[in-house]
Protein backbone atom coordinates (compact mmCIF):
# COMPACT_ATOMS: atom_id res chain seq x y z
CA UNK A 1 0.00 0.00 0.00
CA UNK A 2 1.05 3.47 -0.21
CA UNK A 3 2.84 5.36 2.80
CA UNK A 4 1.03 8.15 4.03
CA UNK A 5 3.83 10.41 2.90
CA UNK A 6 3.05 9.62 -0.76
CA UNK A 7 -0.77 9.97 -0.19
CA UNK A 8 -0.17 13.73 1.17
CA UNK A 9 2.36 14.46 -1.52
CA UNK A 10 -0.43 13.38 -4.14
CA UNK A 11 -3.65 15.60 -2.72
CA UNK A 12 -0.83 18.43 -2.45
CA UNK A 13 -0.32 17.90 -6.36
CA UNK A 14 -4.07 17.38 -6.62
CA UNK A 15 -4.91 20.34 -4.84
CA UNK A 16 -1.97 23.11 -5.56
CA UNK A 17 -0.29 22.46 -8.05
CA UNK A 18 -2.44 20.14 -10.33
CA UNK A 19 -1.60 16.68 -12.45
CA UNK A 20 0.04 17.68 -15.49
CA UNK A 21 3.50 17.39 -15.19
CA UNK A 22 5.47 19.65 -17.38
CA UNK A 23 8.85 18.17 -19.04
CA UNK A 24 11.64 21.12 -19.45
CA UNK A 25 14.45 19.72 -20.89
CA UNK A 26 17.37 22.10 -21.65
CA UNK A 27 21.18 22.95 -22.83
CA UNK A 28 22.07 25.09 -20.10
CA UNK A 29 20.61 25.57 -16.43
CA UNK A 30 19.77 29.17 -17.23
CA UNK A 31 17.71 28.02 -20.65
CA UNK A 32 16.29 25.27 -18.71
CA UNK A 33 15.13 27.93 -15.87
CA UNK A 34 13.39 30.18 -18.68
CA UNK A 35 11.76 27.29 -19.45
CA UNK A 36 10.07 26.76 -16.43
CA UNK A 37 9.15 30.01 -15.82
CA UNK A 38 7.41 30.17 -19.17
CA UNK A 39 6.47 27.08 -17.74
CA UNK A 40 4.47 28.24 -15.12
CA UNK A 41 1.59 29.64 -17.44
CA UNK A 42 0.28 26.16 -17.39
CA UNK A 43 1.39 24.14 -14.86
CA UNK A 44 2.75 24.66 -11.21
CA UNK A 45 4.16 21.29 -11.63
CA UNK A 46 7.38 20.68 -13.34
CA UNK A 47 9.93 18.07 -14.09
CA UNK A 48 13.52 18.95 -14.48
CA UNK A 49 15.42 16.82 -16.87
CA UNK A 50 18.63 17.35 -15.34
CA UNK A 51 20.28 14.65 -17.70
CA UNK A 52 19.54 17.41 -20.55
CA UNK A 53 22.71 19.50 -19.09
CA UNK A 54 26.11 19.20 -19.57
CA UNK A 55 26.47 19.72 -15.55
CA UNK A 56 23.99 18.70 -13.83
CA UNK A 57 25.25 18.86 -10.82
CA UNK A 58 26.16 22.38 -11.31
CA UNK A 59 22.35 23.74 -11.53
CA UNK A 60 21.00 22.31 -8.86
CA UNK A 61 21.74 25.61 -6.33
CA UNK A 62 20.28 27.90 -9.32
CA UNK A 63 17.17 25.65 -9.57
CA UNK A 64 16.80 25.72 -5.58
CA UNK A 65 16.55 29.49 -5.82
CA UNK A 66 13.54 28.92 -8.42
CA UNK A 67 12.10 26.76 -6.36
CA UNK A 68 12.42 28.80 -2.96
CA UNK A 69 10.96 31.52 -5.07
CA UNK A 70 8.20 29.64 -6.25
CA UNK A 71 6.96 28.08 -3.71
CA UNK A 72 4.05 26.82 -5.07
CA UNK A 73 5.56 24.54 -7.31
CA UNK A 74 6.04 21.50 -7.09
CA UNK A 75 8.76 19.52 -8.93
CA UNK A 76 10.76 16.14 -10.03
CA UNK A 77 14.20 15.92 -10.68
CA UNK A 78 15.29 13.35 -13.07
CA UNK A 79 19.06 12.46 -14.02
CA UNK A 80 18.13 8.85 -15.98
CA UNK A 81 21.67 7.53 -17.07
CA UNK A 82 22.13 7.08 -20.75
CA UNK A 83 22.41 2.85 -20.72
CA UNK A 84 18.67 3.39 -20.22
CA UNK A 85 17.37 5.94 -22.47
CA UNK A 86 18.36 9.73 -20.59
CA UNK A 87 21.08 11.59 -21.31
CA UNK A 88 23.34 11.54 -18.56
CA UNK A 89 26.69 10.15 -18.95
CA UNK A 90 28.09 10.32 -15.49
CA UNK A 91 28.26 6.94 -12.66
CA UNK A 92 25.49 5.09 -10.29
CA UNK A 93 27.38 7.02 -7.72
CA UNK A 94 27.03 10.57 -9.42
CA UNK A 95 23.29 9.96 -10.73
CA UNK A 96 22.67 8.93 -6.80
CA UNK A 97 24.44 12.24 -5.76
CA UNK A 98 22.64 14.30 -8.06
CA UNK A 99 19.17 13.33 -7.21
CA UNK A 100 20.21 13.51 -3.33
CA UNK A 101 21.08 17.26 -4.21
CA UNK A 102 17.90 18.00 -5.67
CA UNK A 103 15.99 16.29 -2.90
CA UNK A 104 17.60 19.21 -0.53
CA UNK A 105 16.67 21.63 -3.09
CA UNK A 106 12.98 21.20 -2.28
CA UNK A 107 12.08 18.79 -5.43
CA UNK A 108 9.31 17.52 -4.59
CA UNK A 109 10.23 13.82 -6.10
CA UNK A 110 13.09 12.50 -6.91
CA UNK A 111 12.98 9.66 -9.85
CA UNK A 112 14.92 6.98 -10.41
CA UNK A 113 15.21 4.48 -12.98
CA UNK A 114 14.38 0.57 -11.73
CA UNK A 115 17.91 -0.56 -13.32
CA UNK A 116 19.69 1.99 -11.21
CA UNK A 117 17.80 0.96 -8.23
CA UNK A 118 18.29 -2.72 -8.99
CA UNK A 119 22.37 -1.76 -9.51
CA UNK A 120 22.01 -0.06 -6.49
CA UNK A 121 23.49 -1.18 -2.93
CA UNK A 122 20.72 -1.38 0.01
CA UNK A 123 22.68 0.67 1.97
CA UNK A 124 22.94 3.91 -1.30
CA UNK A 125 19.37 3.70 -1.94
CA UNK A 126 18.58 3.89 1.52
CA UNK A 127 20.69 6.96 1.96
CA UNK A 128 18.96 8.55 -1.13
CA UNK A 129 15.19 7.51 0.56
CA UNK A 130 16.77 8.82 3.86
CA UNK A 131 17.68 12.15 2.09
CA UNK A 132 14.54 12.52 0.24
CA UNK A 133 12.58 11.71 3.51
CA UNK A 134 14.47 14.65 5.52
CA UNK A 135 13.27 16.88 2.68
CA UNK A 136 9.11 16.06 2.71
CA UNK A 137 10.23 14.45 -0.69
CA UNK A 138 9.57 11.43 -2.52
CA UNK A 139 10.87 8.77 -4.30
CA UNK A 140 9.76 7.71 -7.65
CA UNK A 141 10.94 4.47 -9.04
CA UNK A 142 10.29 4.36 -13.26
CA UNK A 143 10.49 2.16 -15.94
CA UNK A 144 10.85 3.27 -19.73
CA UNK A 145 10.97 0.59 -22.59
CA UNK A 146 11.18 2.62 -25.86
CA UNK A 147 10.45 -0.04 -28.30
CA UNK A 148 7.63 -2.30 -26.91
CA UNK A 149 4.66 -2.98 -25.08
CA UNK A 150 5.61 -4.48 -22.12
CA UNK A 151 3.10 -6.37 -19.14
CA UNK A 152 3.28 -4.01 -16.61
CA UNK A 153 2.73 -6.91 -13.84
CA UNK A 154 6.27 -7.77 -13.84
CA UNK A 155 7.07 -4.53 -14.05
CA UNK A 156 5.06 -3.04 -11.03
CA UNK A 157 6.57 -6.46 -8.71
CA UNK A 158 10.33 -5.07 -9.59
CA UNK A 159 9.44 -1.56 -8.54
CA UNK A 160 7.24 -2.89 -5.49
CA UNK A 161 10.82 -4.15 -4.30
CA UNK A 162 11.67 -1.23 -3.05
CA UNK A 163 8.64 0.29 -1.99
CA UNK A 164 8.67 3.53 -3.45
CA UNK A 165 6.11 6.35 -2.98
CA UNK A 166 5.45 6.76 -6.95
CA UNK A 167 5.51 3.98 -9.58
CA UNK A 168 6.02 5.33 -13.12
CA UNK A 169 6.03 2.58 -15.77
CA UNK A 170 6.63 3.95 -19.56
CA UNK A 171 5.91 1.54 -22.28
CA UNK A 172 5.05 2.45 -26.09
CA UNK A 173 2.44 1.16 -27.84
CA UNK A 174 2.13 0.05 -31.50
CA UNK A 175 -1.41 -0.17 -31.64
CA UNK A 176 -4.62 1.35 -29.80
CA UNK A 177 -5.27 -2.03 -27.83
CA UNK A 178 -1.83 -1.30 -26.17
CA UNK A 179 -2.96 1.78 -24.78
CA UNK A 180 -6.21 0.46 -23.76
CA UNK A 181 -4.52 -2.67 -21.81
CA UNK A 182 -2.04 -0.24 -20.17
CA UNK A 183 -5.01 1.83 -19.05
CA UNK A 184 -7.05 -1.10 -18.11
CA UNK A 185 -4.37 -1.85 -15.65
CA UNK A 186 -3.62 1.62 -14.10
CA UNK A 187 -7.46 1.19 -13.66
CA UNK A 188 -6.95 -2.58 -11.84
CA UNK A 189 -3.80 -1.08 -9.51
CA UNK A 190 -4.16 2.04 -8.85
CA UNK A 191 -5.48 1.16 -5.03
CA UNK A 192 -1.92 -0.60 -4.77
CA UNK A 193 0.34 2.37 -5.19
CA UNK A 194 0.50 5.97 -6.58
CA UNK A 195 0.56 4.60 -10.09
CA UNK A 196 2.02 6.76 -13.25
CA UNK A 197 1.11 4.69 -16.48
CA UNK A 198 1.99 5.96 -19.93
CA UNK A 199 2.38 4.50 -23.73
CA UNK A 200 4.38 6.42 -25.78
CA UNK A 201 3.58 7.23 -29.47
CA UNK A 202 1.07 7.93 -31.70
CA UNK A 203 -1.12 5.27 -30.82
CA UNK A 204 -0.22 6.06 -27.08
CA UNK A 205 -2.07 9.40 -27.41
CA UNK A 206 -5.29 8.02 -25.47
CA UNK A 207 -3.37 6.53 -22.30
CA UNK A 208 -2.05 10.09 -22.18
CA UNK A 209 -5.24 12.11 -22.36
CA UNK A 210 -7.50 8.95 -20.10
CA UNK A 211 -4.33 8.10 -17.81
CA UNK A 212 -6.00 10.93 -14.97
CA UNK A 213 -8.91 9.43 -15.34
CA UNK A 214 -8.18 5.75 -15.10
CA UNK A 215 -5.99 6.58 -11.62
CA UNK A 216 -3.10 7.89 -12.67
CA UNK A 217 -1.26 9.75 -10.23
CA UNK A 218 -0.69 12.25 -12.60
CA UNK A 219 1.18 12.54 -16.28
CA UNK A 220 3.67 14.38 -18.37
CA UNK A 221 3.23 17.15 -21.05
CA UNK A 222 5.44 19.30 -22.77
CA UNK A 223 5.74 22.72 -22.45
CA UNK A 224 4.77 24.21 -25.86
CA UNK A 225 4.29 22.04 -29.59
CA UNK A 226 8.23 20.92 -30.41
CA UNK A 227 9.69 20.28 -27.06
CA UNK A 228 8.52 17.14 -25.94
CA UNK A 229 10.25 14.78 -24.34
CA UNK A 230 9.09 11.55 -25.37
CA UNK A 231 7.12 10.06 -28.46
CA UNK A 232 3.92 11.18 -28.35
CA UNK A 233 3.83 13.72 -25.67
CA UNK A 234 1.17 16.45 -25.42
CA UNK A 235 1.57 20.36 -24.70
CA UNK A 236 0.36 20.90 -20.96
CA UNK A 237 -2.03 23.71 -23.11
CA UNK A 238 -3.52 21.06 -24.99
CA UNK A 239 -4.36 18.34 -22.21
CA UNK A 240 -5.76 21.25 -20.08
CA UNK A 241 -7.11 23.32 -21.92
CA UNK A 242 -8.15 20.81 -25.32
CA UNK A 243 -8.95 17.57 -23.53
CA UNK A 244 -9.87 19.19 -20.26
CA UNK A 245 -7.76 16.25 -18.78
CA UNK A 246 -8.30 17.10 -15.28
CA UNK A 247 -12.00 17.39 -15.35
CA UNK A 248 -12.09 13.87 -17.23
CA UNK A 249 -14.32 10.87 -14.97
CA UNK A 250 -15.91 7.82 -15.17
CA UNK A 251 -19.07 9.27 -16.56
CA UNK A 252 -16.92 10.88 -19.51
CA UNK A 253 -18.56 9.59 -22.93
CA UNK A 254 -15.77 9.46 -25.33
CA UNK A 255 -15.39 9.81 -29.03
CA UNK A 256 -12.45 9.88 -31.30
CA UNK A 257 -11.32 9.96 -35.06
CA UNK A 258 -10.30 6.99 -36.47
CA UNK A 259 -7.94 6.61 -39.53
CA UNK A 260 -4.40 6.92 -40.98
CA UNK A 261 -3.16 9.86 -40.42
CA UNK A 262 -5.42 11.57 -38.03
CA UNK A 263 -2.38 13.80 -35.79
CA UNK A 264 -3.02 16.74 -37.81
CA UNK A 265 -6.96 16.48 -38.39
CA UNK A 266 -9.28 19.28 -36.83
CA UNK A 267 -11.72 17.65 -35.80
CA UNK A 268 -10.73 17.06 -31.79
CA UNK A 269 -9.78 20.64 -31.75
CA UNK A 270 -13.86 21.26 -33.16
CA UNK A 271 -15.69 18.47 -31.33
CA UNK A 272 -14.15 19.36 -27.93
CA UNK A 273 -14.78 22.83 -28.47
CA UNK A 274 -18.12 22.19 -29.23
CA UNK A 275 -18.74 19.42 -26.17
CA UNK A 276 -17.37 22.55 -24.31
CA UNK A 277 -19.12 25.41 -25.67
CA UNK A 278 -22.46 22.77 -24.51
CA UNK A 279 -21.07 21.92 -21.40
CA UNK A 280 -21.41 17.96 -22.17
CA UNK A 281 -19.22 15.61 -20.57
CA UNK A 282 -17.35 14.26 -23.49
CA UNK A 283 -13.89 14.03 -24.73
CA UNK A 284 -12.83 13.78 -28.23
CA UNK A 285 -9.46 11.68 -29.09
CA UNK A 286 -7.18 11.45 -32.48
CA UNK A 287 -7.08 7.17 -33.03
CA UNK A 288 -4.52 6.08 -34.97
CA UNK A 289 -4.72 2.52 -36.60
CA UNK A 290 -5.02 0.37 -39.88
CA UNK A 291 -6.31 -2.28 -37.95
CA UNK A 292 -9.87 -2.73 -38.19
CA UNK A 293 -9.49 -5.60 -35.56
CA UNK A 294 -7.73 -2.87 -32.96
CA UNK A 295 -10.74 -0.26 -33.67
CA UNK A 296 -13.25 -2.68 -33.02
CA UNK A 297 -11.42 -3.87 -30.02
CA UNK A 298 -10.90 -0.38 -28.75
CA UNK A 299 -14.89 -0.21 -29.41
CA UNK A 300 -16.08 -2.27 -27.46
CA UNK A 301 -13.57 -2.52 -24.51
CA UNK A 302 -12.79 1.30 -23.88
CA UNK A 303 -16.19 1.53 -24.51
CA UNK A 304 -16.35 4.68 -27.26
CA UNK A 305 -19.58 6.31 -27.49
CA UNK A 306 -19.02 7.42 -31.24
CA UNK A 307 -16.64 7.91 -33.76
CA UNK A 308 -15.66 9.94 -36.84
CA UNK A 309 -14.45 7.69 -39.47
CA UNK A 310 -11.85 8.84 -42.05
CA UNK A 311 -9.66 6.64 -44.83
CA UNK A 312 -9.20 3.66 -44.93
CA UNK A 313 -11.76 2.72 -43.16
CA UNK A 314 -14.64 4.39 -44.69
CA UNK A 315 -15.73 0.89 -46.65
CA UNK A 316 -14.04 -1.72 -45.07
CA UNK A 317 -16.14 -1.42 -41.33
CA UNK A 318 -19.47 -1.50 -43.13
CA UNK A 319 -19.28 -5.43 -42.26
CA UNK A 320 -19.18 -4.57 -38.77
CA UNK A 321 -22.18 -2.35 -38.45
CA UNK A 322 -25.66 -3.31 -36.76
CA UNK A 323 -27.24 -0.72 -39.27
CA UNK A 324 -26.69 1.73 -41.51
CA UNK A 325 -29.08 5.00 -42.66
CA UNK A 326 -29.90 5.25 -46.36
CA UNK A 327 -27.24 7.41 -47.39
CA UNK A 328 -24.26 5.20 -46.24
CA UNK A 329 -26.44 2.26 -48.33
CA UNK A 330 -26.32 4.56 -51.50
CA UNK A 331 -22.99 5.91 -50.81
CA UNK A 332 -20.90 2.96 -49.91
CA UNK A 333 -19.19 4.64 -47.38
CA UNK A 334 -19.41 5.53 -43.51
CA UNK A 335 -17.61 8.82 -42.27
CA UNK A 336 -20.07 8.12 -38.54
CA UNK A 337 -20.22 5.85 -35.78
CA UNK A 338 -22.58 5.99 -32.93
CA UNK A 339 -22.58 3.45 -30.11
CA UNK A 340 -26.25 2.10 -29.30
CA UNK A 341 -27.62 1.49 -26.39
CA UNK A 342 -27.29 -2.10 -27.06
CA UNK A 343 -23.49 -2.28 -27.56
CA UNK A 344 -23.88 -2.32 -31.71
CA UNK A 345 -22.44 0.20 -33.74
CA UNK A 346 -24.74 1.79 -35.83
CA UNK A 347 -23.45 3.87 -39.38
CA UNK A 348 -24.23 7.43 -40.85
CA UNK A 349 -22.71 9.49 -43.54
CA UNK A 350 -22.51 13.07 -42.93
CA UNK A 351 -20.67 14.51 -45.98
CA UNK A 352 -23.66 15.02 -47.55
CA UNK A 353 -24.87 17.35 -44.59
CA UNK A 354 -21.41 19.20 -44.97
CA UNK A 355 -21.92 20.15 -48.78
CA UNK A 356 -25.78 20.94 -48.52
CA UNK A 357 -26.13 22.75 -45.21
CA UNK A 358 -23.61 25.62 -46.18
CA UNK A 359 -25.03 25.74 -49.99
CA UNK A 360 -28.94 25.88 -47.87
CA UNK A 361 -27.46 29.06 -46.34
CA UNK A 362 -27.01 30.86 -49.78
CA UNK A 363 -29.54 29.19 -52.51
CA UNK A 364 -32.81 27.83 -52.83
CA UNK A 365 -31.33 24.31 -54.19
CA UNK A 366 -34.88 22.78 -55.66
CA UNK A 367 -33.88 23.15 -59.36
CA UNK A 368 -30.64 24.78 -58.69
CA UNK A 369 -28.26 24.01 -61.85
CA UNK A 370 -25.30 22.24 -60.20
CA UNK A 371 -21.87 21.46 -61.47
CA UNK A 372 -19.59 18.84 -59.56
CA UNK A 373 -16.16 18.57 -60.14
CA UNK A 374 -14.57 15.47 -59.65
CA UNK A 375 -15.91 11.54 -59.29
CA UNK A 376 -14.32 10.49 -55.98
CA UNK A 377 -15.93 9.52 -52.43
CA UNK A 378 -16.94 13.98 -52.19
CA UNK A 379 -18.32 13.62 -55.42
CA UNK A 380 -20.41 11.19 -54.34
CA UNK A 381 -21.60 12.62 -51.46
CA UNK A 382 -22.16 16.06 -53.59
CA UNK A 383 -24.10 14.42 -56.04
CA UNK A 384 -26.14 12.05 -54.24
CA UNK A 385 -27.08 14.81 -51.65
CA UNK A 386 -28.14 17.43 -54.32
CA UNK A 387 -29.70 14.77 -56.35
CA UNK A 388 -32.29 14.13 -53.09
CA UNK A 389 -32.76 17.96 -53.05
CA UNK A 390 -33.89 18.31 -56.82
CA UNK A 391 -31.04 19.90 -57.98
CA UNK A 392 -30.07 19.79 -61.87
CA UNK A 393 -26.89 18.35 -61.31
CA UNK A 394 -24.03 17.57 -63.82
CA UNK A 395 -21.10 15.65 -63.24
CA UNK A 396 -17.33 15.80 -65.00
CA UNK A 397 -14.32 14.11 -64.59
CA UNK A 398 -11.21 13.98 -65.90
CA UNK A 399 -12.07 10.40 -66.36
CA UNK A 400 -15.13 10.33 -67.95
CA UNK A 401 -15.89 6.43 -67.39
CA UNK A 402 -16.07 7.61 -63.59
CA UNK A 403 -18.24 10.36 -64.30
CA UNK A 404 -21.08 8.60 -65.93
CA UNK A 405 -20.91 5.65 -63.54
CA UNK A 406 -21.44 8.07 -60.52
CA UNK A 407 -24.01 10.08 -62.80
CA UNK A 408 -25.94 6.90 -63.96
CA UNK A 409 -26.12 5.39 -60.30
CA UNK A 410 -27.28 8.66 -58.60
CA UNK A 411 -29.79 10.42 -61.59
CA UNK A 412 -27.78 12.74 -62.28
CA UNK A 413 -26.17 13.91 -66.07
CA UNK A 414 -22.56 14.04 -67.31
CA UNK A 415 -21.01 16.82 -69.44
CA UNK A 416 -18.23 17.88 -70.97
CA UNK A 417 -15.33 20.36 -70.60
CA UNK A 418 -16.37 22.36 -73.87
CA UNK A 419 -20.78 22.28 -72.73
CA UNK A 420 -19.24 24.08 -69.65
CA UNK A 421 -17.63 26.81 -71.16
CA UNK A 422 -21.14 27.45 -72.70
CA UNK A 423 -23.47 26.71 -69.93
CA UNK A 424 -24.43 29.40 -66.78
CA UNK A 425 -24.77 27.44 -63.48
CA UNK A 426 -26.05 28.19 -60.04
CA UNK A 427 -23.23 26.59 -58.05
CA UNK A 428 -19.97 24.77 -59.01
CA UNK A 429 -18.60 22.59 -56.72
CA UNK A 430 -14.66 21.43 -56.43
CA UNK A 431 -14.80 17.89 -55.34
CA UNK A 432 -11.34 17.06 -56.81
CA UNK A 433 -7.45 17.33 -55.01
CA UNK A 434 -6.99 20.10 -57.25
CA UNK A 435 -5.18 23.59 -55.44
CA UNK A 436 -4.41 21.53 -52.41
CA UNK A 437 -1.61 22.33 -50.66
CA UNK A 438 1.25 20.04 -52.02
CA UNK A 439 -1.44 18.63 -54.91
CA UNK A 440 0.67 18.74 -58.48
CA UNK A 441 -2.70 18.45 -60.37
CA UNK A 442 -4.05 21.78 -62.13
CA UNK A 443 -6.96 23.05 -61.89
CA UNK A 444 -9.77 21.19 -63.34
CA UNK A 445 -11.41 24.32 -65.38
CA UNK A 446 -9.23 26.83 -67.13
CA UNK A 447 -9.86 30.19 -65.31
CA UNK A 448 -12.82 32.03 -68.13
CA UNK A 449 -13.76 28.42 -68.96
CA UNK A 450 -16.76 28.61 -66.73
CA UNK A 451 -19.85 30.43 -65.71
CA UNK A 452 -21.34 30.30 -62.23
CA UNK A 453 -23.25 32.83 -59.49
CA UNK A 454 -21.59 30.44 -56.76
CA UNK A 455 -18.43 28.67 -55.99
CA UNK A 456 -17.64 26.35 -53.58
CA UNK A 457 -14.34 24.66 -52.98
CA UNK A 458 -14.01 21.63 -51.01
CA UNK A 459 -10.35 22.22 -50.33
CA UNK A 460 -9.30 24.02 -47.43
CA UNK A 461 -5.95 24.06 -47.42
CA UNK A 462 -5.08 26.28 -48.59
CA UNK A 463 -7.98 28.77 -47.04
CA UNK A 464 -8.05 30.71 -50.24
CA UNK A 465 -7.31 28.19 -53.17
CA UNK A 466 -6.31 29.16 -56.98
CA UNK A 467 -10.11 28.45 -57.59
CA UNK A 468 -11.84 30.59 -55.00
CA UNK A 469 -9.19 33.33 -56.11
CA UNK A 470 -10.27 32.81 -59.79
CA UNK A 471 -13.98 33.11 -58.56
CA UNK A 472 -12.64 36.26 -56.82
CA UNK A 473 -11.08 37.89 -59.41
CA UNK A 474 -14.06 37.84 -61.61
CA UNK A 475 -16.46 38.82 -58.57
CA UNK A 476 -18.44 35.37 -58.12
CA UNK A 477 -19.48 34.50 -54.29
CA UNK A 478 -17.62 31.59 -53.16
CA UNK A 479 -17.57 28.86 -50.14
CA UNK A 480 -14.33 27.79 -48.53
CA UNK A 481 -13.76 24.48 -47.95
CA UNK A 482 -13.40 24.30 -43.88
CA UNK A 483 -17.21 24.95 -44.36
CA UNK A 484 -17.63 21.59 -45.37
CA UNK A 485 -15.43 20.18 -42.89
CA UNK A 486 -16.94 22.05 -39.73
CA UNK A 487 -20.74 21.37 -41.15
CA UNK A 488 -20.55 17.36 -41.48
CA UNK A 489 -19.08 17.99 -37.91
CA UNK A 490 -21.88 19.46 -36.42
CA UNK A 491 -24.16 16.87 -38.10
CA UNK A 492 -22.12 14.12 -36.46
CA UNK A 493 -22.16 16.43 -33.04
CA UNK A 494 -25.99 16.21 -33.46
CA UNK A 495 -26.01 12.58 -33.98
CA UNK A 496 -23.53 11.70 -31.01
CA UNK A 497 -25.94 14.19 -28.34
CA UNK A 498 -29.71 14.45 -29.62
CA UNK A 499 -28.49 18.35 -29.70
CA UNK A 500 -28.45 20.90 -32.30
CA UNK A 501 -24.43 21.92 -32.60
CA UNK A 502 -22.74 24.90 -31.83
CA UNK A 503 -22.12 25.92 -35.30
CA UNK A 504 -20.69 29.57 -35.02
CA UNK A 505 -18.46 27.99 -32.10
CA UNK A 506 -17.09 25.05 -34.38
CA UNK A 507 -16.80 27.30 -37.31
CA UNK A 508 -14.58 29.96 -35.37
CA UNK A 509 -12.24 27.44 -34.24
CA UNK A 510 -11.74 25.73 -36.96
CA UNK A 511 -10.83 28.91 -38.94
CA UNK A 512 -8.71 30.01 -36.26
CA UNK A 513 -6.46 27.20 -36.64
CA UNK A 514 -6.29 27.07 -40.16
CA UNK A 515 -5.36 30.45 -39.92
CA UNK A 516 -2.43 30.07 -37.98
CA UNK A 517 0.94 30.62 -39.66
CA UNK A 518 2.46 26.59 -39.79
Amino acid sequence: MPSSGSISLASFLRSRAGRVCVALRGATVNELLARAHAALAESQFLEFRLDSLDHPARSIAPIAQFLTEHKEVAAIATCRRKAYGGGFSGTLADELKILTAAARACCAIVDLEIESAEECTPAALESLRKAAAESNAALLISFHDFKKAVGPDAVFARIQRFSPEFVKIVTTAHTLTDSLNLLEWIQLRSGEAQLVGIAMGETGIPSRILSLRAGSAFTFASSSEGSETAPGQISAHTLKDLYRIEELDQATRIYGVIGNPVSHSLSPLMQNAAFHRERINSVYLPLKTDSLDDLLHLARKLPLSGLSVTMPHKQSILPHLANVDPLTSKLGACNTIRMGADGKLYGFNTDVAGIVRPLEKRLNLKNARVLILGAGGAARAAVYGLVEKCSQVAVWSRKDSSAKELAKSAGAATITAAQIAETPFDVIINATPCGMTGNPHPLPLENNAWKARLVFDLVYNPLDTPLLQAAHARGVATIQGYEMFVHQGARQFELWTGKPAPEAEMLRVVLHALKKPH
